[in-house]
């Protein structure tokens, strides 16, 4: 019983931060329609920032550093290259963020290296025991963080004026445009929530206690 308990509490832990990533990806498709395969290239920009950022700012200014740098990079790739080809279609769309994504991911490999550090977040720690139960403080974490995080972006998404705006582009686009949605500040926004939440799974994903070498 208490190595299922274990499993499923350290699940939910790492399940949490897929979650974010995914509601970063779906974010982008439902306000856009296109599928973004450079998601990955924004996480392993924010983990590649708070590494060579660390040892300056400190662990706190360096995640900090590297959440916002992934956000930026995301609105970045909107502004420079998506929105001057909005008149492309999907698929053209989704073949220009796979080029985002060899061009990000194969710079960060040619400064780090293929074998990415740790980030050593300052609940990779070694485990502790609860009732019997061995338990990571890094799904723990995760799941406080994640719980918090989709909690605020559904209050987004359904009261503020940006969540109608993204609900009534992903019902119809042209409608939308016509009751005077900015279709390219939504999609904006998106794309800059989307690589925030990448930098933020990041600080869980490159840990010893969830990749299990802890």
């Amino acid at each position: 019983m208490n190595t299922f308990l274990q499993l499923v509490v350290n699940g939910l832990g790492k399940g949490a931060v897929f979650a974010l990533l995914a509601l970063g990806f779906v974010i982008i498709f439902k306000a856009t329609e296109v599928v973004n395969f450079a998601h990955g290239s924004l996480v392993l920009f924010g983990g590649y920032l708070v590494v060579v950022t660390k040892d300056a700012l400190g662990w706190v200014g360096a995640s900090l550093a590297g959440i916002v740098s992934a956000g930026l990079l995301g609105l970045l790739v909107e502004r420079l290259l998506l929105s001057r080809s909005r008149h492309a279609d999907a698929n053209s769309l989704a073949l220009l963020t796979i080029g985002v994504d060899v061009i990000v991911t194969e710079e960060i490999v040619r400064r780090l290296g293929v074998t990415l550090p740790f980030l050593g977040g300052a609940w990779d720690a070694k485990p502790f025991q609860l009732g019997g139960i061995t338990l990571f403080r890094t799904h723990l974490v995760a799941l406080g963080v994640a719980a918090v995080l989709i909690t605020a972006f559904w209050l987004a998404f359904k009261y503020s004026n940006w969540g109608v705006a993204m609900r009534a582009q992903a019902e119809n686009r042209e409608a939308a445009a016509l009751m005077g949605i900015r279709s390219s500040r939504v999609t904006a926004t998106a794309w800059l929530v989307a690589g925030l939440l990448a930098g933020v799974a990041v600080l869980f994903i490159a840990t010893q206690d969830f990749s299990g070498a802890g």
